[in-house]
């Protein structure tokens, strides 16, 4: 999907527009280019701002292209190489270092000092720090969006549970489903692929205490006993008839909206698409404890400037105005199914009005992210098989962790010495 979006001035450029004809204000506009992957629910929240933003900004015009995010990843190398890059880009956390070793995108550590962004603004240090690459700066934190549990209140009032307290621990999620399951509902669908069959067994692993990786990222380790643990416990849900054998990918969720299942772990972005569900009661919680700790899977999306055969430093500085605009109208971007990473805004009354979006943020304190070097994908996407393949009873939990783990231990060390970390 492709916007091409209003126009406006920027009075951060300067210029007196008093002086100018119509004709020569139009051509003194600095156009940016603006490609994210926001073909969801939150693809309106961002043309909304992007509409506003034009209309604020008479010197400043943003087009703004969208793209489902895989397209978006395989379309931004060839348009950087080929002198067509756009200017600003938003990028999940885990894919900064492997686009800023590959000289995709460009440091920013100068547009972040004038923006007097520091460390203290953030409510996580792990966001603000994953925007660094070997030391530069070539991320500006703009949201959250962890794993959460969603659950339907008819489906437990049917079961005889009480629709207004889903349930947090371990021992009481089991009950719930045992319970359910008496009544011929099965509670929990569990779907083997990434999303969010892999995100629900991060979360697991690291509850039970486990990494994904060794501190520096040179060996895959979860293939430990807690990763054994984790996909265990998501393969027993299929064994114990707590969910269907082989759920196709999305079903979890199109059972949930139609009351076939109580429980379905998923992002904080499919808010909005359950409010558009008639008739659906629901609410939203964080995911239950499951292990001994709490722990979520969650990621950031963060504004990064791409590399220019010729930059030009009026788009260096309409870019900067846009990010700084845009950072601050951070409630209205959380409307559409995030969590604020800086602290002033998570403190406010606007965000605390945002009561759905305020059960995901109390997870905050305990949110993990993917590790943040460069070509980082490429290991996770072993993850991905070893839960695909264990749910779907092709392998034991801990035969398809060991062989994902061998592999993904390869990748690291082959892109360490690929990229130099």
């Amino acid at each position: 999907m492709t916007w091409a979006l209003g126009t406006g001035a920027a009075a951060a450029l300067g210029g007196c527009q008093e002086s100018r004809s119509p004709r020569e204000s139009r051509d003194s506009r600095v156009t940016l280019t603006f490609w994210n992957g926001f073909t969801g629910g939150d693809g309106a929240y961002i043309k909304k701002l992007v509409e506003q933003f034009n209309q604020a900004s008479p010197g400043i015009q943003v087009k703004m292209n969208i793209y489902l995010w895989a397209d978006f990843f395989q379309k931004v190398p060839g348009a950087v190489i080929s002198g067509q890059a756009p200017d600003v880009c938003v990028m999940h956390l885990d894919g900064i270092p492997t686009n800023a070793a590959r000289s995709i995108i460009m440091p920013i550590d100068d547009i972040a000092q004038s923006l007097g962004l520091k460390a203290s603004d953030y409510t996580s240090q792990e966001v603000w720090e994953g925007g660094l690459y070997k030391g530069k700066r070539y991320g500006i934190p703009f949201d959250m969006h962890p794993l959460g549990m969603y659950y339907n209140k008819g489906v437990l009032r049917r079961a005889g549970l009480d629709p207004e307290k889903p349930p947090r621990t371990g021992d009481e999620y089991m009950a719930a489903l045992e319970q359910l399951k008496g009544k011929g509902i099965q509670g929990h669908w569990m779907a083997p692929f990434l999303f969010t069959g892999t995100f629900q067994f991060e979360s697991l692993l690291w509850q039970f205490g486990g990494e994904l990786f060794d501190p520096g990222v040179t060996r895959a380790t979860f293939d430990s006993d807690a990763g054994v643990q984790a996909l265990t416990w998501m393969v027993d849900l299929v064994k114990k008839g707590y969910s269907p054998p082989n759920v196709g990918q999305d079903a979890d969720f199109i059972a949930f909206q139609n009351g076939q299942n109580a429980f379905n772990w998923n992002g904080i972005w499919q808010i909005n698409a359950l409010d558009e569900v008639p008739g659906l009661e629901w609410g939203p919680a964080p995911i239950p404890r499951i292990g001994p700790q709490e722990a979520v899977w969650g990621n950031s999306h963060q504004f990064v400037l791409m590399r220019q055969r010729s930059p030009d430093p009026r788009k260096l500085e309409a870019a900067r105005t846009f990010i700084q605009w845009m950072s601050q109208r951070s409630v209205e971007w959380l409307e559409s199914g995030k969590i604020p990473v800086l602290q002033r805004v998570a403190e406010s009354p606007e965000f605390k009005s945002l009561e759905k979006q305020g059960q995901f943020a109390r997870q905050a304190p305990y949110i993990r992210f993917p590790p943040a070097v460069a070509g980082i994908s490429d290991a996770l996407a072993m993850v991905d098989k070893a839960v695909n393949q264990a749910v779907l009873g092709k392998a034991s939990p801990a035969d398809a962790l060991k062989a994902a783990a061998a592999q993904a231990t390869q990748v690291v060390r082959d892109n360490h010495e690929k990229y130099g970390d």
